[in-house]
């Protein structure tokens, strides 16, 4: 089936659709680094929380002392179950175990647990270690802290705190919420601003694409060039922000006068005057030290001071034409008078050698050719 073409995007939609594509990708660089930072972080601050929990259990002395009951075949777990419990709850954790040295548990938040082997690493606690690892225990994947409870020198049980993954994914997740608001918020105002500047952009290229813009530049580029005429482009505070070559050649402009003011540029005050004028000039005839110019200037539409453009024409040599012209019509008139005045002389010597007046007739004659001949030298001398 056939297809029409699609006509090419306008140069302020290319740059649209890439600003959008950019500050999308930005944006979407920017939740993700900031999601990667606030896991990190919220992990980070999960394994001090649970160590903080830890070291201050382990220092306890009312859970040294229900240790040392131990000792002694007391039960621990009926003291340090409540004990643990309430410092879980209060410090947001998710467990707080506390176990003797061998991994036996004294605590667990499911107290059905209690008496089961700690389901971790524990080796370098016993050797006087307090490390934090992630593991999957029973509460499932957890980030844990793990601090030997000492007495008197010794290693008397460990203690274990800390808080689950998923625990700390929700945590995150509030974080994560806000977070996709921000850049939200961020994509919309890139896509607004980004859609308010192709719009002045698009007023400004009147809608046309990269190709249409490129092929105007060259036509604009030739048609300066290739034009007899001078072409001036004044802006708003009368520099010259364009000039062809017959305007420099016709204004007689040294290099480049690109940027340079009217007034600057050493032209005779009259046409200085037209050049600087607000209103159009239409055919003004205008000299310069060895020309004559007809300056049209226009002012540029679009509201305010905006600039003018002027256009030059040589009429130097069409005034030399006319002059030229002028002198001789002049000319043929004096022959067209002299023709009917030698048309008279000859009724004149005629009429003579008919009354028989033939030598009357020939000093006539003689005295008119000495006076032409005469007459002749001094037009050729002049």
């Amino acid at each position: 089936m056939f297809r029409f073409p699609r006509p090419p995007r306008s140069l302020a939609g290319q740059l649209f659709a890439m600003q959008v594509l950019l500050v999308a990708v930005v944006v979407a660089g920017c939740a993700v680094f900031a999601y990667a930072t606030a896991r990190s972080q919220a992990e980070e601050a999960a394994r001090r929380q649970a160590g903080a929990v830890a070291l201050a259990v382990a220092d306890s002395p009312s859970v040294r002392e229900a240790v040392r009951a131990a000792v002694g075949g007391t039960d621990p777990s009926v003291a340090l179950q409540p004990y643990a419990e309430q410092v879980r709850v209060d410090s947001g954790v998710n467990f707080v175990t506390i176990m003797s040295p061998e991994g036996r548990r004294w605590t667990h938040p499911d107290p059905r647990r209690i008496g089961e082997p700690f389901m971790g690493n524990t080796a370098r606690a016993l050797r006087g270690e307090t490390f934090s690892e992630t593991y999957t225990g029973t509460l499932g994947p957890s980030i844990r802290v793990v601090t030997p409870l000492r007495d008197e020198g010794r290693t008397v049980g460990l203690v274990s705190a800390g808080i689950t993954v998923r625990t700390i994914s929700d945590r995150l997740a509030t974080q994560l919420s806000a977070l996709v608001w921000v850049a939200g918020g961020a994509l919309a105002l890139g896509g607004v601003g980004t859609y308010v500047v192709n719009a002045r952009l698009r007023r400004h290229t009147h809608g046309m694409n990269a190709a249409e813009l490129s092929r105007m530049y060259d036509y604009h580029q030739a048609a300066l060039h290739g034009v007899r005429e001078g072409l001036l482009m004044l802006d708003g505070q009368r520099r010259i922000t364009l000039i062809n070559d017959a305007g420099r050649e016709l204004l007689a402009l040294p290099g480049d006068v690109t940027g340079t003011g009217v007034a600057d540029l050493g032209l005779p005050a009259p046409l200085t005057g037209a050049l600087l004028a607000d209103r159009p000039r239409v055919d003004e005839v205008h000299l310069t030290a060895d020309r004559v110019l007809v300056v049209n200037s226009s002012p540029v539409a679009g509201g305010g001071r905006r600039g003018t453009v002027v256009t030059l024409r040589d009429h130097t040599e069409l005034q030399a034409l006319t002059g030229e012209l002028d002198h001789e019509r002049g000319f043929t008139q004096a022959l067209r008078s002299q023709a009917h005045e030698a048309a008279n002389r000859l009724h004149t010597v005629v009429s003579l050698i008919e009354l028989g007046r033939a030598d009357e007739a020939v000093d006539f004659a003689t005295a008119e050719l000495e006076l032409a001949q005469a007459l002749t030298d001094e037009v050729v001398t002049a």
